[in-house]
């Protein structure tokens, strides 16, 4: 091989660190690239952190809860309903009102759950040995303990009990489970208007009608104007009772039986205790002249329903098994 003259000796040396010298600026460069990169993730990792945490207004303020509940405790019978609706098992719940602890058509889904006491009067030491990391309570049950319910863990409270499409609005938020809301609404809303466009050919001209949900006590009756059943059935199409001036009441007491025109609609429906004072009570008065001349009597549209279902529930699936109820009812297909 011959030998490389000086000049090209030192030309070929040259070369070789000139490339060595570029090679290095060029590993300087994705080193720096990769610092760069891993300093944008972290950024997005932070921020992702942030992002989770979420301000909530609700009718007790605003309480900000972060990432995704997983330790529920449900204070209210309609929380506990959309709870289950939505897939999710409450580490605690209140004890249901009838049935008890836990309605029969909920049983399934909540074994096993704790019981944290009544609806009206929850029990603050074993909610916190269940350590939750998130309260579903409502104002007009718990405002006067909602301080002590926020030092437990982040609380939200609802308005009121009876309410179940404000209640899954706010739960759905508060357990980021919001696409999950708006599925089960969504599926109430194709229901409902299903139900619409059924009855409307059925009863043609005869639609809307006029509607009582009744209730016997042991020494009196009312009827259920609004409040839960009533906001379902108004929802639906149903008009209120013919003779009630007030349809914004949510509760006529009547104490007599003269006042039993003010039931009168073209559908009732009425539920009462298993009770032998409240059977008394309702002998007498269906057996009362003023009775038998209501619309819905003489038309043989008188019904006994689930009070569970129609009142005491107050959640997404009872009100579903209300609307397969009045389905039947009507003799539609559901």
């Amino acid at each position: 091989m011959p030998k490389l003259s000086l000049q090209r000796k030192d030309f070929f040396i040259f070369f070789t660190l000139l490339f060595s010298f570029a090679l290095l600026l060029v590993g300087c460069g994705e080193s720096t690239s990769n610092s760069s990169s891993s300093q944008e993730n972290d950024k997005a990792e932070v921020s992702n952190t942030e992002s989770s945490s979420r301000e909530i207004k609700h009718a007790m303020g605003t309480t900000t809860i972060k990432g995704t509940p997983t330790k529920i405790v449900t204070l209210y019978q309609g929380a506990t309903d959309v709870a289950v609706a939505l897939g999710i098992k409450p580490v605690g719940v209140v004890e249901s009102w009838a049935e008890a602890p836990i309605y029969n058509y909920l049983k399934n889904d909540l074994d096993g759950v704790a019981i944290v006491g009544q609806e009206t009067q929850p029990n603050l030491e074993e909610i916190a040995k269940l350590k939750p990391d998130l309260i579903i309570a409502s104002k007009v049950r718990h405002e006067e303990i909602y301080d002590q319910l926020s030092q437990i863990a982040p609380t939200v409270a609802h308005e009121t009990v009876f309410d179940f499409k404000g209640t899954a609005e706010m739960m759905g938020q508060a357990m980021n489970q919001e696409e999950k809301v708006k599925e089960v609404l969504g599926d109430w809303d194709t229901r409902v208007a299903d139900f619409q466009t059924k009855i409307q050919e059925k009863l043609g001209d005869k639609w809307p009608f006029h509607v009582s949900v009744v209730n016997f006590r042991a020494d009196h009756a009312r009827i259920y104007v609004t409040g839960y059943a009533g906001s379902i059935l108004a929802e639906l199409g149903f008009q209120g009772p013919k003779n009630l001036t007030d349809d914004s009441l949510e509760i006529v007491k009547l104490t007599d039986k003269e006042s039993i025109t003010q039931m009168n609609a073209d559908v009732i429906y009425m539920f009462m205790e298993n009770d032998e004072a409240v059977k008394k009570v309702y002998e007498e008065w269906t057996n009362h002249p003023l009775w038998k001349e209501l619309d819905a009597v003489k038309a043989n549209q008188v019904y006994q329903v689930d009070e569970i279902n129609w009142n005491l529930a107050g959640g997404i699936i009872s009100a579903n098994l209300m609307l397969d109820d009045i389905y039947d009812k009507f003799e539609l297909e559901k």
